[in-house]
């Protein structure tokens, strides 16, 4: 094999070998691989996702949530998929990102999804295998892909016509 041949099959194996190291660190939850990700969403991917995110046909919904500690209101872009009594999100990172925590600890969350505005409670973190029936075979099978083993469950919340 020429030098040349070396040089073109080194350089078309590359991205096919980075994106292959990608999936493979993110299904393992590789703490460096996990941890790079996350910071990219966080930095650049977030902030360009939530111009469009909870309009009708934007690409992600946005939860409204307040912190746990500090008290204030944030908004994290999520992709759910709505179920009969509410929605589940997978969680690709797993539970332990702060905007799960938070939901957690305030037992409640707004989403705006599709131009609609949801008030949700009862939040749980469940196995994607529990959940596995509410997402379509496509989305099951990137959750496979990726290694996804948890979701989050929140139940939409009683209007205050229906308590009464």
């Amino acid at each position: 094999m020429s030098m040349r041949a070396r040089v073109v099959t080194v350089v078309a194996l590359a991205p096919v070998a980075a994106v292959a190291g990608l999936i493979l660190g993110i299904r393992t939850k590789y703490p460096p691989v996990v941890g790079l990700v996350r910071r990219l969403a966080r930095d650049s991917g977030n902030p360009r996702v939530l111009k469009t995110a909870g309009t009708v046909g934007g690409p992600a919904s946005v939860i409204e949530h307040t912190g746990r500690t500090s008290g204030r209101a944030f908004r994290t872009p999520v992709t759910p998929t709505p179920t009969a009594d509410g929605f589940v999100i997978a969680l690709p990172y797993g539970a332990d990102t702060d905007w799960v925590k938070n939901v957690l600890a305030a037992g409640s969350a707004a989403l705006v999804h599709e131009g609609q505005a949801y008030v949700l409670e009862k939040p749980d973190v469940v196995p994607i295998a529990a959940a596995a029936a509410d997402f379509a075979s496509r989305e099951r099978r990137f959750l496979r892909l990726f290694g996804v083993q948890e979701c989050l469950r929140l139940s939409r919340a009683a209007a205050a016509d229906d308590a009464n």
